[in-house]
C-alpha cells in the first residue's frame, strides 16, 4: 500500500489526466441501467472531499429518483429553454433548438448539489473578503464528483437552464440554501470524443497559449519553454 506522501505512479497520473480530458457534459447518451449504491456512495464521498474555504463544507447532496419530482424540474427547464432560444435569431436559433441540453428523465438518477450559505456561521475563516467563496467551494465539489464519475464509467450532465427559485421550491430548500448544480447521472452508451457543442459547431476550444499571461493581463510569458509547451511545439 502506498504512502500518501509518495508521488503518483505513471499509471495513476495517466488515469487522473484521462478522467480530466475524457470528462463530458452528457445529455443524449444515457442508459437506463441503475447505478449501484456502492458506486454512487464512492462518487458522493469524492465530492465530499473537495477543498472548501475555512473547511466549511457548504454542500449537501439531494439524490432524486422520483419521476414526479423530475417531471416538475423538466417543466421548468422547458419553460426556461424556450426563453433562452429567443436570445438567438435565424440559423443560430434553429441550431439552438436542435440541441439536447438535458437528460432529466433519461438518466436513472438526478442529483442536486446545494450550497448552505450559512454553514460555519457569520465569520468563516478565509471568507471575510470574498463572500462567494462558499459557492466556489461547492463548484469544486461538483468537479470532484464529475471526475470520480468519469473514472467509474458514469456520465454527468449539468442542467443549467433552470429557474433557481422554482427549483428551490420543487426541492423544498430552506431560504439560506442555494441549488448550485442540478446534475443528471448514469451509465452511457459512449463518451463522445469531443464536447458535444464543439462537435456540433456551436463553439470551439480556445487555444491555451492565448489564455496564459505573464505577470499581468496581456503580458507575454517570459518562460519561452513553457510558452512552447503550451502551444504544443
Amino acid at each position: 500500500m502506498s504512502n500518501q506522501n509518495d508521488p503518483f505512479t505513471d499509471a495513476q497520473r495517466e488515469g487522473l489526466y484521462r478522467a480530466i480530458f475524457e470528462r463530458r457534459d452528457v445529455r443524449s447518451q444515457f442508459l437506463p441501467d441503475a447505478i449501484p449504491d456502492e458506486v454512487l456512495a464512492r462518487i458522493l464521498r469524492a465530492a465530499h472531499h473537495a477543498p472548501s474555504v475555512g473547511f466549511m463544507q457548504p454542500w449537501d447532496f439531494i439524490v432524486i429518483d422520483s419521476l414526479a419530482v423530475r417531471g416538475q424540474v423538466l417543466a421548468s427547464f422547458n419553460e426556461e429553454n424556450a426563453k433562452a432560444s429567443e436570445n438567438y435569431t435565424g440559423e443560430r436559433q434553429q441550431t439552438y433548438r436542435t440541441l439536447k441540453l438535458q437528460g432529466i428523465l433519461e438518466s436513472p438518477i438526478n442529483l442536486c448539489i446545494t450550497c448552505d450559505r450559512s454553514r460555519g456561521g457569520p465569520h468563516v475563516l478565509g471568507r471575510s473578503s470574498i463572500m462567494e467563496m462558499d459557492l466556489f467551494s461547492t463548484c469544486l465539489s461538483v468537479q470532484n464528483l464529475w471526475l470520480a464519475a468519469r473514472a467509474e464509467g458514469i456520465g454527468v450532465g449539468w442542467v443549467s437552464i433552470l429557474d433557481q427559485g422554482i427549483l428551490s421550491d420543487i426541492l423544498q430548500l430552506p431560504d439560506h440554501v442555494y441549488p448550485l448544480a442540478y446534475l443528471c447521472l448514469g451509465y452511457v452508451s459512449e463518451f463522445l470524443e469531443q464536447p458535444e457543442l464543439q462537435a456540433k459547431g456551436w463553439r470551439s476550444r480556445l487555444p491555451l497559449e492565448e489564455l496564459v499571461h505573464g505577470n499581468g493581463w496581456g503580458q507575454p510569458l517570459e518562460h519561452q519553454r513553457l510558452a512552447s509547451y503550451l502551444a504544443g511545439k
